[in-house]
C-alpha cells in the first residue's frame, strides 16, 4: 500500500426504493441506484491522524469499529470522506460512507462488508453489492432474500420533497408489497416497473406520510410520467419514465413549482 498517496474509493447511493414494505413477515426492498450520487473515501496512512466528512454521514464513534473490522487496528491516518447526497434524504449515505470507508482499509468481501453495515446501523442499503438494483434486500437483516430478472432501464427527474428522515431499524411501519414482490419475480417492463414504484410509494406514503406525495402526482400528470418514485424513509421523490422520453428542463420546472428542492437526473442502466 502507498505510504503517502491516498488511496480512494466511492461508492454510489441510490434514489429512493422502487419497492420497499413488508413481505414474507420482514421488511424488504428493491433500490433504485443512482450513480450520479455517492460517497468518496480517502485515507491517506502516513499524514497525521483526522477525521474529516463533509457533509457529516458518520457518528464518530463508528470510525473505530469500521478499521478494526478492516485493519485489526484503531484508526490512523487523515480519513476523509466527501458526498454530494444529503444526510436522511433516502439516498443511501450512511451505507454508501461505510462502505467506502471500509474499502480504502482494504475491506473488500461483499459480506463481510454487509454485516459491518448490519452491525452499525442496524438497517442497511445493498450498496456493497456489485448488481445492488438486481436483488429483493431484507434491509433489516443485510441479506439478500431473492436475485431478481435483470431490470429494465429508467430515466429519473427528481428531487426532495420535505424534510429530512434517518432510517430506523426498529420501524416496520410499511404496508404490504407481497402481491408487487410476486410481480417483480415475473419479470416486469419498463411501464410495468414504474406502475410497480408508483404503488408501492403511493401505498406506503397512505400509511407513514398521507399528502406528501400528492404534488409530485399532480405533476406526473402534467409530465407524461411512467410513474413516480421515493424514498419510503426519506425526502427523494420523483418521476419515472422510459430513457430519452422525459423532459428534464420542463419537468424539474414543474417540480421546482411544486415545492422540490435539490434537482437530480440521471438513468439507470438496465439490463447488461
Amino acid at each position: 500500500m502507498p505510504t503517502r498517496s491516498p488511496v480512494v474509493a466511492r461508492v454510489a447511493g441510490h434514489f429512493g426504493e422502487l419497492l420497499q414494505g413488508l413481505s414474507g413477515g420482514e421488511v424488504v426492498l428493491l433500490t433504485l441506484p443512482c450513480p450520479a450520487l455517492g460517497v468518496t473515501a480517502a485515507w491517506e496512512r502516513a499524514a497525521p491522524h483526522a477525521f474529516v466528512q463533509t457533509p457529516e454521514l458518520l457518528p464518530e464513534g463508528w470510525l473505530g469499529p469500521i478499521f478494526r473490522a478492516a485493519t485489526g487496528s484503531d484508526p490512523a491516518g487523515r480519513i476523509t470522506l466527501n458526498a454530494d447526497l444529503r444526510r436522511g434524504g433516502g439516498c443511501g449515505g450512511s451505507t454508501a460512507a461505510i462502505v467506502a470507508l471500509a474499502r480504502v482499509l482494504g475491506l473488500q468481501g461483499q459480506g463481510a462488508l454487509a454485516a459491518l453495515c448490519h452491525r452499525l446501523e442496524g438497517a442497511s442499503d445493498p450498496l456493497m453489492l456489485d448488481a445492488p438494483g438486481r436483488v429483493l434486500w431484507a434491509s433489516r437483516r443485510a441479506e439478500v432474500v431473492a436475485e431478481l430478472p435483470p431490470p429494465p432501464p429508467l430515466e429519473v427527474i427528481g428531487g426532495h420533497l420535505g424534510p429530512a428522515e434517518r432510517t430506523r431499524p426498529d420501524d416496520r411501519r410499511f404496508a404490504d408489497v407481497a402481491d408487487l414482490v410476486a410481480e417483480l419475480g415475473q419479470g416486469v417492463d419498463t411501464p410495468e416497473l414504474a406502475r410497480i414504484a408508483s404503488t408501492s410509494a403511493l401505498r406506503n406514503a397512505a400509511l407513514r406520510r398521507p399528502g406528501w406525495l400528492d404534488p409530485v402526482e399532480r405533476v406526473a400528470r402534467d409530465s407524461g410520467a411512467l410513474g413516480l418514485v421515493a424514498a419510503h424513509t426519506g425526502s427523494a421523490c420523483g418521476l419515472l419514465f422510459a430513457p430519452g422520453t422525459g423532459d428534464a428542463p420542463r419537468t424539474a420546472a414543474l417540480l421546482a413549482e411544486a415545492g422540490l428542492g435539490g434537482p437530480i437526473h440521471f438513468q439507470t442502466p438496465g439490463a447488461p
